[in-house]
Parts: C-alpha cells; sequence; structure tokens
C-alpha cells in the first residue's frame, strides 16, 4: 500500500514500517501538539482535521490550525472538515493547505455503499443537524435526526447530554444506526457517481480559480 492514513498517538513503529517498503504516512493531528509528535516520530504529513470535520474530528478552526502547522513544517498538509465543493479545495490551498479530506460529501456518492436513508439525511440536512458529542471515546459530529430516531429527545441533544445519548447509542448498533456527517452538508443535494462529482468539483475549482484571478486583476 503506497499511503497509509494512522491516528491516534504517533505510532512511530508504524511509519517505519511503512518506510522500510517505500511507503509515506500522513497522520491525523487535531492541534499542534499532535503534530509536534508525528513530526517528531517521522510522519511525511499531516491531515489537520478541524472542527466541522464528521465522524471523530476536532475542534479548532481551519485558519488557526493550518497557521500554526504550516510554521512547523513545509511538509504536505492535508486538510479535513466541512469541505464539500471545488470553492473549497481553492480556499483551503489559498490558506496554507496542500490537499484536502472530503467524507460527507462522497457520503452521497452511488458508489459510497451508504444506504439510501442515510444519503437522504445528509440532503435534507443543514449545519444546525450535526451534533458533537463523546459518543465513544473520543468527540465526534453525528446527524442528529439520526439520533432522535434512535430516542434521544431535541431536549438531550440542546443541553448536549451525552451521557444519556451515549446510552441510546449503546443500545443500537452503533455504526448502523448512528450516523456521522460534518457541517459541510448544507451544500450537498444529491446523489452522484465519483466521475460526476469529480468533475463537478473540477469545474468549481476551476470557476473559484478564474474568480480569484479578477480579483487580483483588480487590485
Amino acid at each position: 500500500v503506497p499511503v497509509i492514513l494512522t491516528s491516534k498517538g504517533a505510532p512511530g513503529e508504524v511509519f517505519d514500517a511503512v518506510h522500510d517498503y517505500g511507503g509515506i504516512v500522513f497522520h491525523d493531528i487535531g492541534a499542534a501538539r499532535h503534530a509536534e509528535k508525528a513530526l517528531a516520530a517521522g510522519a511525511d504529513g499531516l491531515i489537520a482535521v478541524c472542527g466541522g470535520a464528521g465522524g471523530h474530528c476536532g475542534t479548532l478552526n481551519p485558519f488557526a490550525l493550518v497557521n500554526e502547522v504550516r510554521q512547523m513544517t513545509d511538509k504536505a498538509i492535508i486538510l479535513a472538515g466541512a469541505i464539500s465543493t471545488g470553492r473549497d479545495i481553492l480556499a483551503a490551498q489559498v490558506m496554507g493547505a496542500d490537499l484536502v479530506y472530503m467524507g460527507t460529501r462522497f457520503i452521497n456518492t452511488e458508489e459510497s455503499g451508504a444506504v439510501e436513508g442515510y444519503q437522504q439525511m445528509i440532503i435534507e440536512a443543514s449545519a444546525t443537524d450535526i451534533f458533537f458529542g463523546t459518543l465513544t471515546d473520543a468527540p465526534s459530529n453525528v446527524l442528529a435526526p439520526c439520533l432522535i430516531r434512535a430516542g434521544v429527545t431535541l431536549d438531550q441533544i440542546r443541553r448536549q447530554d451525552d451521557d444519556a445519548i451515549r446510552a441510546v447509542a449503546e443500545r443500537r448498533k452503533r455504526w448502523k444506526d448512528i450516523w456521522s456527517a460534518g457541517h459541510g452538508v448544507g451544500a450537498i443535494h444529491d446523489v452522484l457517481s465519483v466521475e460526476d462529482l469529480c468533475n463537478r468539483l473540477k469545474s468549481e475549482y476551476d470557476a473559484a480559480r478564474a474568480g480569484l484571478g479578477r480579483l487580483q486583476a483588480a487590485g
């Protein structure tokens, strides 16, 4: 496997094993201290998982995290969190990231394997439909409507009653019935093939880049 993605701690022995066969490793980080540890252990690049990412996520603003990490290294930074359009990709590059990591947007593709109900819930959701809490061993973002369907009350969600919500989640097949998603759901309105989605992202990226060029010319 040429590229390995890792998370949790800074598993230097994993980095070494991958490097031994010529692979490279990108490591998830949610704060500058995580980046320092990963770089010291030999990570080839960093995945900056910011607030707004789906599933297990960080809490920091992407501008803040990318700026802090970029001061540490010239290695590749992949930005993750609420990225749904080609415009978002360009914005990430302008702020200092090299690449982006898109999760929720690709759930709504024909090839993802996600059930229709999951995809439809994403289409109907906005950023305020995302619940942030500790349902497992780490904070995560999940779709609030699926929590309500599972028996969680709106009051528990508003109060962020993690204990009560976790109790409901534990009675379910957690990853079958409790669906993760990020804050970028509000820009997702359909289900496409991966090919069509990538073509759309490129068109959006090119249009945004052209607009940026016009701003530069006008300045």
